[in-house]
């Protein structure tokens, strides 16, 4: 059985009367992964901060190793975080950079000797692929070496647990993925629990071992990374993690939901009796056919084209779905569609249904201009 290390017990926040957080409940295992995905504002920074003893929670408890922390200080928690901005020293050089908290840190009352420094150091440095840049001035450093860097000097003093607040952010998109890979082996090869903030869905989903989705101070799911994106509790985990088509449904029996008046095989089952459901039916999902094979006939009206497949916006009964695909199908075209009962997520009606999965005004200029917005999120933003 993995063993428990961090667990935050019905921990409760508010800053100046509004709540941030309203009783979350989350447990890290030692050695995991683990990512709090949400956007703006939905309180992921603030619970890593708790973690991190930056912030004391209005209630609740904040456990570590099974021990009650809320009042022990950040430099005293086994705990290190690496932010946005690496506040790397642009006096020293890398070496002494990654060497600044050893030389301070004390073992069993005294100081390390420099033996030992350069030792620790020199070891970090291969885990971070930065072996024969010890002399090196960080500010002729690419942004890629300044995070490893960061990196090598949060882990080089031991820390049970690493918090990282959005630390791929001020990366282009190709350093991002090569980072994220990065990042995923620095963690496996060191063996120190991570726990990463993010707003970036695939980033999420391809460095984690379990994912912790929150919105409005609250966590909607806690799964596995297949486990969220394939089977998402609700409207907004499902739109949120990835593209999702979520239209209305009626569950008419184990097995059969009605959609726009036609049935659909499934493989859900323990719903009621024509029970409203939300039903989930991700893009890649959808096969389109001529039209008279197929379930639901609509006109497509608008195509994107994405390098391997394209986006293609097709209004079904006034409800526009997005299907992705290696066909092209013209502006204006008729098409048929087909979905295999395992494409399809039927999922209990909440307080975000009918919010999300209508593509009416969808665009890639919209989608660019929203990743923009959390670029240059403040973390006074995240907070409040």
């Amino acid at each position: 059985m993995e063993k428990e290390l961090v667990r935050l017990s019905k921990c409760s926040m508010a800053f100046d009367g509004d709540v941030v957080l309203e009783n979350i409940d989350l447990c890290v295992k030692d050695k995991e992964f683990l990512t709090l995905l949400g956007p703006s504002g939905c309180g992921k920074t603030t619970t890593l901060r708790i973690i991190g003893g930056f912030l004391k929670p209005d209630s609740g408890d904040v456990y570590f190793d099974g021990v009650r922390i809320n009042d022990v200080p950040p430099h005293k928690r086994m705990v290190n975080t690496i932010f946005q901005k690496y506040a790397l020293f642009t006096h020293l050089n890398v070496f002494e950079n990654v060497a600044f908290g050893l030389r301070v840190q004390k073992h069993e009352g005294k100081k390390l000797d420099k033996y030992e420094i350069s030792s620790r150091v020199i070891k970090m440095l291969e885990v971070v692929s930065l072996k024969g840049f010890e002399k090196r001035d960080v500010s002729l450093l690419s942004g890629g070496q300044q995070q490893r860097v960061a990196i090598a000097r949060a882990l080089v003093n031991h820390p049970k647990v690493l918090l990282l607040d959005e630390p791929l952010g001020a990366l282009d998109m190709r350093l991002r993925k090569d980072m994220q890979n990065e990042l995923k082996q620095i963690q496996q090869a060191t063996g120190i629990t991570f726990i990463y903030v993010t707003h970036d869905q695939e980033e999420a989903l391809a460095m984690s071992d379990t994912v912790i989705v929150m919105e409005g101070g609250a966590i909607q799911q806690i799964g596995t990374p297949e486990d969220i994106y394939n089977e998402p509790k609700n409207a907004f985990v499902a739109d949120f993690i990835g593209e999702s088509n979520i239209v209305d449904g009626v569950m008419l029996s184990d097995g059969v939901v009605e959609i726009f008046g036609r049935k659909f095989k499934c493989l859900d089952s323990g719903f009621e009796h024509k029970e409203p459901v939300d039903v989930v039916i991700r893009p890649e999902d959808v096969d389109i056919v001529s039209p008279d094979k197929g379930k639901l006939i609509g006109t497509v009206t608008s195509v994107t084209f994405r390098g391997v497949l394209y986006d293609i916006i097709v209004d079904f009964h006034g409800f526009k779905w997005l299907i992705q695909t290696t066909d092209l199908c013209p502006v204006g075209k008729e098409i048929g569609i087909k979905i295999d009962p395992d494409g399809i997520h039927i999922m209990k009606k909440s307080r975000f249904s009918g919010m999300y999965g209508d593509y009416s005004s969808y665009s890639a200029e919209y989608d660019d201009i929203s990743d923009a917005e959390y670029e240059y999120e403040t973390e006074d933003e995240e907070e409040h």
